[in-house]
């Protein structure tokens, strides 16, 4: 049987390999076995598009059922609240039917969505339901975890009501657990709006780019487990080319591998570059034409003036090439902070926060009508 492609280069998608995330799976496991109240409890991934805070979320969540615990995962769209107050009443009826002193060993709970009109007294009904959902759960030694991605787009009531009745569970020393994962900006606007203020407590994990040297020796233990053989000169060119970006990583390990094994299972010259181009085209089309396209006009032409640059750009130079003055041009900064886009270097200076996107723009026709055109 021919080997399989062992990368998974679908947004959200469970990879094979997690590069330099393991020991924050491990925090979580030492909150679970120290028991309510423990920081790893509450935590908040952030980080730009296709970083991989879905995808850590996972691994929470999977860590979680290992212990025993039932996960509620869900995403932050209207509805939020309703939904998680439906996979409690479906656990708590789970719970519920078995028999006497049986012990749960890991259920999962999607995303429930349920068309109906919960009245007023809502947070009351879900919240004394949870809490006697979690003192049965405390009794079989295991507990609850509510896993929400994209915090960045929940309603701020939802967020607040959420986040209240889950102090008030870990006040009560019961077991409960909450991880939220969203863009940086967004979710630090979010905290510092006043939404609420336990938030500010949880343990953020920032996903950064993971480094080359890790990314290389991953690509090595993972070609040379699926049958394809690869140089160190190679290896290295190969984790330059995902510039230590979980999302790249899968997509060019996936071309390459799957270039090479039409190469007698070798990566060569022209497999890598092939593979390379493959990968930057998908990254292209699918995540970065996504998030370009979500722009509004003037957003775009901030990231155009930003292309001219081979590295990081002045926000002086980038407002002068637009023609607006600093304050102006702020406020385009910001919301592309915000999008999760573009990240703050240093003092005075950002860069594209994805991979690949400066190379993206300048093979856009937009890019080349603004140096026709400049207005610099």
């Amino acid at each position: 049987m021919a080997a399989k492609n062992p990368f998974k280069p679908t947004a959200g998608a469970r990879p094979p390999l997690l590069i330099g995330r393991d020991d924050m799976r491990q925090d979580f496991a030492e909150s679970i076995e120290n028991g309510p109240g423990a920081p790893g409890l509450l935590s908040i991934f952030t980080g730009p598009r296709g970083i991989g805070k879905t995808v850590m979320l996972g691994e929470i969540e999977d860590e979680a059922i290992e212990h025993g615990w039932i996960v509620i995962s869900e995403t932050a769209t209207d509805g939020l609240v309703d939904r998680i107050g439906s996979a409690v009443r479906a656990a708590a009826e789970e719970l519920g039917d078995g028999p006497a002193g049986r012990r749960i060993t890991g259920v999962t709970l999607g995303i429930l969505r349920v068309d109906t009109q919960l009245p007023a007294v809502r947070e009351v009904h879900w919240r004394r339901q949870i809490t006697e959902l979690l003192e049965k759960l405390s009794e079989q030694d295991t507990g609850l975890l509510i896993s929400i991605d994209e915090i960045h787009a929940v309603d701020r009531t939802e967020l607040s009501e959420i986040a209240a009745v889950v102090q008030h569970l870990i006040r009560e020393s019961l077991p409960i657990g909450l991880v939220l994962a969203g863009l940086p900006k967004s979710v630090e606007d979010l905290l510092n709006e006043g939404v609420s203020t336990f938030l500010r407590r949880a343990e953020k994990y920032d996903l950064h780019r993971t480094s080359i040297d890790e990314v290389a020796e991953a690509f090595r233990d993972t070609f040379s487990e699926s049958g394809v053989s690869i140089s160190d000169e190679h290896l290295r060119q190969l984790a330059e080319a995902t510039g230590g970006y979980p999302f790249l990583i899968q997509l060019v390990g996936y071309h390459v591998w799957s270039q090479a094994r039409k190469s007698g299972a070798v990566v060569t010259d022209e497999a890598l570059a092939a593979g390379v181009q493959k990968a930057r085209r998908r990254m292209g089309a699918t995540v970065l034409q996504s998030a370009y396209s979500a722009l509004s006009d003037v957003d775009q032409s901030y990231l155009l003036a930003m292309a001219e640059d081979d590295g990081p750009s002045s926000t002086t130079a980038i407002a002068e090439r637009l023609g607006v003055n600093a304050v102006y041009g702020g406020q385009y900064r910001l919301r592309l902070l915000a999008a999760g886009v573009i990240e703050t270097t240093s003092r005075g200076y950002v860069d594209f926060a994805v991979p690949t996107f400066r190379e993206f723009l300048r093979d856009t026709p937009a890019y080349g009508l603004r140096l026709q055109h400049p207005k610099h």
